[in-house]
C-alpha cells in the first residue's frame, strides 16, 4: 500500500517486479519501460518508483530534483534510441487523458531515418 492507504499503482507494481514489463532503464528512483500500447516507434513510460506524486505539477513542487532525474533518463534513452530527438508528454488530470494517477511521462520518438512524429502520436494514456 502507498503512504495514502490506496492500493499501489500499476507503475509501483512494475517497479516492485510484481507485474512484468520490458524495462529499458532504471536508476535508484526512476524506472522506464516500453509502453504496452505504443503510439510511436519508440514509446517508453518513465516514472518515479515512488507513488507519492499523482502528476507532474505535484512532482515539480515536491521534488524538482526527481523531475530533473526523470528528464535526464528520457534524454539518455532518446540519445540511444532516436538520435536525441524526442517528445516528452505528461498528462495531468482525467480530462487531459491521464488514466494512471502516478506521475509518468511518455517518451515518444522515431527511430533514426524514420519520418517525423505526426499529430496522431498525441492521443494516449
Amino acid at each position: 500500500m502507498s503512504s495514502t492507504g490506496a492500493e499501489p499503482s500499476i507503475f509501483s507494481r512494475i517497479a516492485a517486479r510484481e507485474i512484468p514489463a520490458t524495462i529499458v532503464a532504471e536508476t535508484d528512483r526512476i524506472i522506464a519501460f516500453n509502453d504496452i500500447a505504443p503510439q510511436a516507434p519508440v514509446h517508453i513510460v518513465i516514472t518515479p518508483k515512488t507513488g507519492e506524486y499523482r502528476n507532474v505539477v505535484e512532482l515539480a513542487a515536491g521534488d524538482p530534483g526527481l523531475l530533473a532525474e526523470l528528464v535526464a533518463v528520457a534524454d539518455a534513452l532518446a540519445a540511444d534510441l532516436a538520435d536525441g530527438q524526442f517528445r516528452l508528454v505528461f498528462n495531468t488530470g482525467a480530462a487531459a487523458g491521464q488514466t494512471v494517477f502516478h506521475v509518468h511521462a511518455h517518451l515518444l520518438a522515431q527511430q533514426p531515418g524514420d519520418p517525423a512524429l505526426g499529430e496522431g502520436s498525441l492521443g494516449f494514456r
